[in-house]
C-alpha cells in the first residue's frame, strides 16, 4: 500500500530529499525573519531548534546531492528522521515549558551570548537544551498555536518525509 501511494506521488528519493532541504531553508528563513524583522529574540530552545533544522537540512542536501543507492538512501532516511525527531523532542520540551504554571517556570538566566562567552561548552549545551524562563513566553501565535508547536509540526513532517524514503527506493539503471 505504501509503495502504491509513493508511486502516485512519482518523485524519486533525490527529489524528496531536495524538497526536505528547501523546507529547512524556508524554516530557517522564517526564523530569521521573526528575529530580525519582527524583532522577536530567540530563546535558547529556539536556537536549539534552529540547529536541528540546520542539521536536518544538511542531511537532506547531502542525500540529494549524493543520490545514493538503496542502502545509502536508507541510511540518509534514518539519519534525517532521527535528527528531525531530536528537533521535535526539543520543540516538545519548549511547548511543555510554555504550558507550565507561572510558579514552576524555570528562572530566567543570563543571555545566550553571555553563556557562550563565559561558560564551558557542556554548560552552554545544558542551558540550550533545558530552557530558561525566557522560553515560557509566547510572543507569537498563528491559529492559536505557538511557534514551538508549529516547529514541532514541521519536525514531524520532515521526519515523515525522510522515513518515507526508506521505502521509496527505485532501482538505478
Amino acid at each position: 500500500m505504501l509503495r502504491s501511494i509513493l508511486r502516485l506521488i512519482r518523485l524519486n528519493p533525490q527529489s524528496w530529499f531536495f524538497l526536505g532541504f528547501w523546507a529547512c531553508v524556508g524554516l530557517l528563513s522564517a526564523g530569521y525573519y521573526f528575529q530580525f524583522v519582527q524583532k522577536l529574540e530567540p530563546c535558547p530552545l529556539c536556537i536549539s531548534q534552529r540547529i536541528a533544522i540546520f542539521l536536518a537540512g544538511i542531511c537532506f542536501l547531502c542525500a540529494a546531492w549524493h543520490n545514493p543507492g538503496q542502502i545509502g538512501t536508507r541510511r540518509y532516511a534514518i539519519t534525517g528522521a532521527v535528527i528531525a525527531l531530536i528537533g521535535g523532542a526539543i520543540s516538545t520540551r519548549h511547548i511543555w515549558i510554555q504550558h507550565l504554571p507561572p510558579d514552576q517556570v524555570p528562572e530566567c538566566g543570563p543571555g545566550l551570548d553571555y553563556v557562550l562567552n563565559n561558560f564551558p561548552l557542556s554548560e552552554t549545551i545544558k542551558v540550550m537544551l533545558s530552557g530558561t524562563g525566557d522560553c515560557a513566553e509566547v510572543n507569537w501565535t498563528f491559529l492559536s498555536l505557538s511557534m514551538p508547536t508549529w516547529t514541532l509540526i514541521a519536525f514531524l513532517t520532515l521526519a515523515a518525509i525522510s522515513l518515507l524514503q526508506y521505502w521509496n527506493i527505485q532501482d538505478k539503471e
